[in-house]
């Protein structure tokens, strides 16, 4: 089994179209075939983001899988973040990038551009993780 930090927008993109890239990184989550990578902010922004009245996804399904992927994790805790050092474009994805560098394990996003070449980590769309992955 490989293991991957999974930014929201994935899990966001697979709820509202688990037919797409997305949902089939989703589905390899759920199925045990993908062991998500948290820390405890991760794990928030899960449920924050996912409970967004916008989404209007079933609060007891994000309640679920955000049990399940957090059952199945491998949590890590990361160090604070050091805008002075890594200069992210957001520094709210501090945590995706920091468990990604943690592991090491690649980190599958929508936002490939939040996360600099120079951190070292291993960026990949949904599509990408699926083609290089996904059997």
């Amino acid at each position: 089994m490989s293991a991957a930090v999974v930014d929201t927008n994935i899990l966001v993109s697979a709820l509202l179209r688990p037919d797409g890239p997305p949902g089939r990184v989703a589905a390899a989550l759920t199925q045990g075939r993908l062991q998500p990578v948290v820390c405890a902010a991760i794990v928030d922004e899960y449920d924050r983001v996912l409970r967004r009245p916008a989404f209007g996804f079933d609060p007891a399904d994000v309640g679920e899988l955000v049990s399940l992927l957090t059952q199945q994790a491998l949590s890590v805790e990361v160090p604070p973040y050091a805008p002075a050092e890594l200069m992210l474009p957001d520094p709210a994805d501090w945590p995706f990038a920091a468990c990604a560098l943690a592991v090491p394990c690649p980190l599958i996003t929508g936002n490939a551009r939040h996360f600099p070449a120079r951190l070292g980590i291993a960026v990949m769309t949904a599509r990408q993780w699926v083609e290089a992955f996904a059997s």
